[in-house]
């Protein structure tokens, strides 16, 4: 008994992944050196090595091709951050969050397209999905290991959580784009958890 391979019906457009990767990666190269207002798909194209066609087959518009790669770069995995104890996890998560912030790709493509976002309500709509469900995620991960350790109170609000931990790296490698040394972010691990401890604690009763 033989089998035959199915082929995809005649005219249709077959989406090979390396061109799409290819694509992505162009993107993002392109999107760091001009940012988004001189950005063309001519441009993306060329860095690519394929035709303007084989990115109109999967994106309409650059936009679309902005907002779709960003998006999928953004909702990657976070690494099991997993260490034990919230000292441990706020530490570690605050290394990755380094790292994917002090990349000199995205040390050019955020500011610009949170400048961006002031102009176009698509891309402020993306970012702000893309930051919730980044918020979300480590929430669930952290403050959710951390409730079940017993470290944290059942009653700790996950995304105000994350917002502490790690708006003070945000702030410095986003914004004012200062680089950090290890000592300096040890110190931020500390203050974090220790706010953490504070701010979640459970509300005392008022003495009567």
């Amino acid at each position: 008994m033989t089998t035959e391979k199915r082929r995809a019906p005649a005219g249709a457009a077959v989406l090979r992944g390396e061109i799409t990767a290819a694509i992505r990666r162009a993107l993002m190269h392109e999107l760091a050196a001009v940012g988004y207002g001189r950005l063309s798909i001519e441009a993306v194209a060329r860095r690519a090595g394929v035709s303007k066609t084989a990115i109109y087959r999967r994106w309409n518009s650059k936009l679309d091709l902005v907002l779709d790669v960003v998006s999928a770069v953004a909702s990657r995995k976070l690494p099991m951050l997993d260490t034990g104890t919230l000292d441990g996890d706020v530490r570690l998560l605050l290394l990755v969050v380094t790292g994917a912030l002090g990349h000199p790709m995205a040390s050019q493509i955020i500011p610009d397209l949170l400048a961006e976002a002031a102009r176009n309500p698509q891309i402020a709509g993306t970012l702000q999905s893309t930051l919730n469900d980044y918020q979300d995620r480590i929430g669930e991960i952290v403050i959710g290991r951390a409730i079940e350790r017993g470290e944290l109170p059942s009653g700790a609000d996950p995304r105000a959580a994350a917002d502490l931990i790690v708006g003070p790296v945000y702030w410095r490698l986003a914004i004012t784009r200062v680089p950090l040394e290890p000592s300096e972010l040890a110190r931020m691990a500390e203050a974090a958890v220790a706010a953490l401890r504070v701010v979640c604690a459970s509300p005392r009763e008022e003495v009567p």
